[in-house]
């Protein structure tokens, strides 16, 4: 049998995302951060809610500041302790999954999308994903990317303004484009 799109995109593989299960499911994370970004500081509870709706799987605390957005949500795996600063996106065609008491500041973007460097299979309309994996304890600073495929160990801090293309390992402190280990932690 042949895989469907969805299948193709969580496997890794080239895959449609003009496929109508695919641009349900978009619409419908849509519809969801439309609500959760026009919710009000008092709105505590319903931002928990609708964070809990819409991820695949949610720590006992999480604090997102809107504006946020997501391509799927679903895909979202966010641990105890999960905060995110305004203006954050999360790009989830593949698993993201964010471990205990992770930090991050404003503007910070997590891609899992990406698109073949071949000009003709890209303007095929092809695309693919490669998942993330961010550890416990981590420390993601203002206006960093973390590209598609990276892990960040647990205990790491990630310099503001990084650009994280390769993993990088438990326990340093790591930044610049392209992101590299600044310094070792005891």
């Amino acid at each position: 049998m042949d895989k469907t799109e969805k299948q193709k995109m969580l496997a890794g593989e080239l895959y449609r995302g003009s496929d109508h299960e695919l641009v349900a499911e978009r619409q419908n994370a849509r519809r969801l951060t439309r609500l959760y970004n026009s919710t009000t500081e008092q709105e505590t509870q319903r931002r928990v809610e609708i964070l809990r709706e819409l991820f695949g799987t949610v720590g006992s605390s999480i604090e997102i500041e809107p504006p946020f957005y997501c391509d799927y949500g679903y895909n979202i795996h966010a641990g105890d302790g999960f905060y995110m600063n305004f203006g954050c996106v999360i790009l989830d065609c593949c698993p993201v999954h964010i471990g205990n008491n992770v930090l991050c500041a404003p503007c910070v973007q997590i891609y899992t999308a990406t698109h073949p460097t071949d000009p003709e299979v890209r303007l095929s309309g092809l695309e693919f994903a490669a998942p993330v994996r961010i550890g416990n304890n981590v420390w993601i600073g203002g206006g960093a990317i973390i590209c598609p495929g990276v892990t960040i160990g647990d205990h790491s801090t990630i310099a503001a303004g990084s650009v994280v293309v390769k993993d990088i390992p438990a326990r340093v402190v790591a930044g610049g484009n392209p992101c590299r280990i600044i310094k070792h932690l005891e």
